[in-house]
């Protein structure tokens, strides 16, 4: 099997020396380089040629950010960023990394090693096999016409994962505030929902939040599910769609999970519900998808050539809960054409 050739960007020597011995006692993994700052990192991509590199976003002589926004046009490699809780992160994304994970802060050694075992690791297998930046350069497709009012009845519900953030943020910026309510879960580890919400608020027509139990599903507002150890579902309370956050076991590995909100969108809103699945690794929605589409939802899965990993999608297809394949340019297009047929 060959391995994951991987550039370790960071500068601190003793998180730097921990990330190299902990990478390397995975069999799938070998660190080739290391760097402390993106001169360091632009030398050992040319010399190493990594498939991965990990990439702190703090870092002397030019930001871990600017330098993504300098190498992604003319050397795409797949990035996975470490980043503490900060609304940086998100820049990063859309400078090009693939994914991030969040550095453990006051953590022990013990617990920095786990982190490394539990999520780096598993980042960057996901990473090795992502596409980066081919879809970003592709127009939207524009809706044909807004929508006709009173659409309190219906949902537009929304699962992604890795690469998810971008794709989000791509498809709701085209939601007007004509859009029934939107409820999502992007697999995201907690307090950076909240901050990519009040991002997307700012950035969007529609009103973007992190949700709380008890908030309403109303047309032109989207409700993202928040990370940690709950999981989102819709219930419907005096005839109005509301949403719950129940603490729960993972399912599929995630909480939260996009199956048990797909499952609770099947139960409670049934043909008056679009599902949509979009870019991810594993099979999280699959199941939960089909269940809408077997409820007479109508449902849109993310083609292959847009997804930074096709998994949740390509799971979905396979198993028959996609009843459109959609470019990610054109998935709030085809939002539209079926909100309007309902």
């Amino acid at each position: 099997m060959r391995q994951i050739r991987v550039l370790v960007v960071e500068d601190s020597l003793v998180f730097r020396e921990l990330l190299v011995q902990n990478l390397n006692k995975d069999p799938a993994i070998k660190v080739v380089a290391t760097a402390r700052d993106p001169f360091e990192a632009r030398d050992a991509i040319v010399e190493y040629k990594p498939d991965v590199m990990t990439l702190d976003i703090e870092l002397p002589r030019m930001s871990g950010i600017e330098f993504l926004r300098k190498l992604m046009p003319q050397y795409p490699l797949p990035v996975v960023v470490i980043s503490s809780l900060s609304e940086r992160v998100f820049d990063a994304l859309n400078a090009g990394a693939v994914d991030f994970v969040a550095k453990p802060s006051g953590a022990t050694r013990a617990q920095i090693e786990e982190f490394i075992k539990k999520e780096l690791q598993v980042k960057i297998k996901v990473a090795s096999v992502a596409k980066v930046g081919s879809w970003k350069k592709t127009p939207m497709a524009t809706p044909d016409q807004p929508l006709a009012a009173n659409r309190n009845d219906m949902v537009v519900a929304i699962g992604a994962s890795t690469g998810g953030t971008e794709a989000i943020a791509s498809v709701i910026k085209e939601f007007g505030s004509d859009i029934p309510g939107v409820v999502i879960v992007q697999h995201m580890p907690p307090g950076f929902t909240d901050m990519y919400a009040k991002r997307l608020n700012e950035r969007c027509q529609v009103a973007v939040k992190e949700a709380k139990t008890g908030d309403l599903v109303v047309p032109g507002q989207v409700l993202i599910a928040p990370g940690g150890d709950a999981h989102m579902q819709l219930v419907k309370v005096n005839g109005a769609y509301q949403v719950v956050i129940k603490r729960g076991p993972r399912v599929n590995g995630h909480c939260p999970s996009v199956d048990v909100l797909f499952q609770s969108v099947a139960e409670v809103a049934g043909d008056r519900a679009v599902g949509i699945i979009l870019t991810g690794m594993g099979g999280d929605g699959a199941k939960g998808l089909l269940a809408m589409k077997q409820a007479g939802a109508r449902t849109i899965g993310q083609d292959e050539s847009t997804c930074v990993v096709y998994g949740m999608p390509k799971v979905a297809y396979e198993l028959g809960a996609v009843e459109y394949q959609e470019k990610l340019p054109d998935i709030a297009k085809r939002t539209y054409s079926l909100l309007s047929k309902m």
